[in-house]
């Protein structure tokens, strides 16, 4: 059936409609208050003048829709399936942070807190989104010094021999090792987080009024004082709050800047009047933009599944499904959410100090603007939910040919920059792994014993280990290391691996939630240079080895020639190569004359052998 019939045939219900290549992949998806009209329209040649309906309506061999009861379903399904297929004609949301969450890990016996942009349904309890994204950094930093419930990877569910420095530094109760807390100790630790977390700050500071009395009627003296200590803190954190939500409504504003088919995007979020954070968003591949479709579809993608809704959004168009979207998003928040377009006055000269940011911010990404070396290690920390900033990263690399030769090489990047003077090498000691014997390819057992005899020195030395160490290979090298650390127990350490082709981030502990980066984050060119440069390393470190294991070899098999005349000849001529272009004149000034003419004649045999020129 024709494509122009199918759609004639279609009912005038609202519905989401699927336009498919002749491969049966995805185009695009839209959604309609009435599919046959909407549908119908794709088909109308006055409609083929707009450069992307052309270029869409040129590959769709089939389509397929989805009725629905009203137009707020539609929408709903709309946003869901284009999560889901990513149709290339449909704008997509890219960025490299979300909002920031915290996630309590109510299921374990132990639960613990943890920084997050990603929302799962696994169980744990979710508090957020929080403006800006350092303000949830800052709470947990107050819930491991204050209630020492901590952030980390390490197993629980089994003892360890020693804590990390966590423990040491009283952020966390050591729940790893037998002994050093209780469970009672520990419940009470994650209950009263929990709380706090919750905003039932009044039910926590009378909890802790109680324990601090009995604390010290049983003269417990040092521990009602804590207790004390923190029902301040809890006082002043109300306090603050109390004033900042009385300040004003809360307001997200959007600007973008478009040179197609790149697009830059801001959104800042007002809260209490007050500018608290921000996000950037870009697009690379947006040959034909229109407004009018950007400005809803990236509402549509931020805000129908968000946990908050402002009040109010202001944005710099207005579109067709404007009062749709602010029916369907007033009633997920409970509250009436206006998006509004300001033409005039305060709020219009702020939308255009968003858009100017916007401007800036497509400057900075597209025009290789070099951003502060602060600025990259924050957004490293953020992209790969790091505890800190990085201050100093250590990568891993193994070279080999066919098992044979094989080493590790470890570069160092710290503050900003490479530094060479602490870069390692490691000649691979395992069974198979050297020069000479039998070809085995074993990268994991290469990298488990490269990082084990480098933390194992670290230990021996008593030096602090990196804020980060990072491995090039997927998981499987990835796990490598974690065993190795783990052999040494070392538990806690930041670890990631980045993925060959791919260019995927795995992080340890969160292997499930990869981390795929816009190819102009200045992030993933960092990790991307400090993985080319241990690989440029480890292949240069390899070469060698293989070259002075063959050129030895060479040498070695000639009758009369030792150790010291092979290091003679090499001294003098540089290079097997070299020794063989000379004629024996030369070589009779390093070795006796019959030596030389017996050293030519055996290098020219083998050479004809070889089909090696001479």
């Amino acid at each position: 059936m024709d494509l122009r019939e199918k759609a004639t045939g279609l009912p005038e219900s609202p519905g989401v409609y699927l336009f498919k290549d002749a491969g049966g992949t995805i185009l695009y998806v839209g959604k309609a208050r009435a599919l046959r009209n909407r549908v119908r329209s794709y088909f109308l040649k006055s409609r083929w003048a707009d450069a992307k309906t052309g270029s869409l309506v040129r590959e769709i061999a089939d389509l397929e829709t989805i009725v629905v009861d009203n137009e707020r379903e539609a929408l709903a399904l709309e946003n869901n399936l284009i999560k889901q297929y990513r149709p290339k004609f449909n704008i997509l949301l890219r960025d490299d942070k979300t909002y920031p969450y915290i996630k309590f890990t109510a299921g374990e016996k132990y639960p613990r807190v943890y920084f997050t942009r990603r929302i799962k349904k696994d169980g744990s309890l979710y508090f957020g989104p929080y403006f800006p994204g350092g303000l949830a950094r800052r709470i947990l930093h107050f819930i491991h010094k204050r209630f020492q419930v901590p952030s980390c990877t390490v197993d629980l569910t089994r003892n360890h021999p020693r804590p990390c420095l966590q423990y040491h530094i009283k952020r966390c109760l050591g729940p790893c090792v037998a002994g050093l807390t209780t469970d009672e100790r520990y419940a009470e630790a994650a209950r009263d987080a929990r709380m706090f977390l919750e905003g039932r700050r009044h039910d926590l500071m009378k909890s802790l009024e109680g324990r601090m009395t009995a604390a010290a009627s049983e003269e417990q003296f040092e521990q009602a004082a804590a207790y004390r200590d923190l029902l301040r803190t809890l006082e002043d954190i109300e306090e603050r709050q109390k004033i900042a939500s009385a300040q004003g409504d809360d307001t997200d504003v959007l600007g973008f800047y478009a040179e197609p088919p790149q697009v830059a995007a801001n959104l800042f979020h007002l809260r209490g009047g007050r500018v608290v954070d921000r996000r950037e968003f870009y697009w690379e591949d947006l040959d034909e933009f229109e407004p009018k479709e950007f400005v809803p579809s990236l509402l549509k993608q931020l805000y129908l599944e968000a946990e908050y809704l402002p009040k109010a959004m202001h944005v710099p168009v207005d579109f067709e499904d404007r009062e749709l979207l602010e029916a369907t998003l007033s009633d997920r928040a409970g509250h009436r959410v206006e998006i509004l377009t300001p033409q005039r006055g305060q709020k219009r000269a702020f939308l255009d100090l968003v858009e100017k940011n916007a401007e800036h911010s497509f400057e900075q990404r597209f025009r290789v603007l070099k951003p502060t070396s602060k600025a990259i290690t924050e957004a490293l920390q953020n992209a790969l939910n790091l505890a800190e900033e990085p201050q100093r990263i250590e990568s891993f690399d193994i070279s080999h040919i066919q098992g044979t030769d094989t080493v590790a090489s470890m570069v160092v990047w710290e503050k900003g920059r490479m530094k060479k003077s602490e870069y390692r090498k490691f000649i691979i000691r395992g069974a198979e792994g050297n020069g000479g014997g039998p070809a085995q390819n074993d990268d994991f057992a290469s990298m488990r014993e490269a990082v084990s005899r480098r933390y194992r020195r670290m230990q021996e030395e008593r030096k602090p280990l990196p804020s980060l160490i990072v491995i090039d290979g997927g998981i499987g090298q990835l796990h490598a290391a974690a065993a190795a650390l783990e052999g040494l127990q070392i538990i806690n350490q930041p670890l990631a691996s980045i993925a060959k082709k791919e260019e995927i981030l795995y992080v340890y502990g969160q292997e499930d939630e990869p981390i795929v980066l816009e190819r102009h984050s200045p992030v993933l060119h960092l990790i991307q240079q400090i993985r080319d440069e241990t690989h440029r390393f480890a292949v240069t470190f390899h070469r060698q080895r293989r070259g002075k294991r063959q050129t030895q070899s060479i040498l070695d098999e000639i009758p009369g020639v030792g150790p010291r005349t092979a290091q003679r000849l090499l001294e003098e001529f540089g290079s097997v190569a070299n020794l063989l272009r000379a004629d024996i004149e030369a070589v009779s000034r390093v070795v006796p004359r019959g030596r030389a003419a017996k050293i030519l004649a055996h290098l020219r045999e083998e050479a004809v052998a070889t089909n090696r020129p001479e």
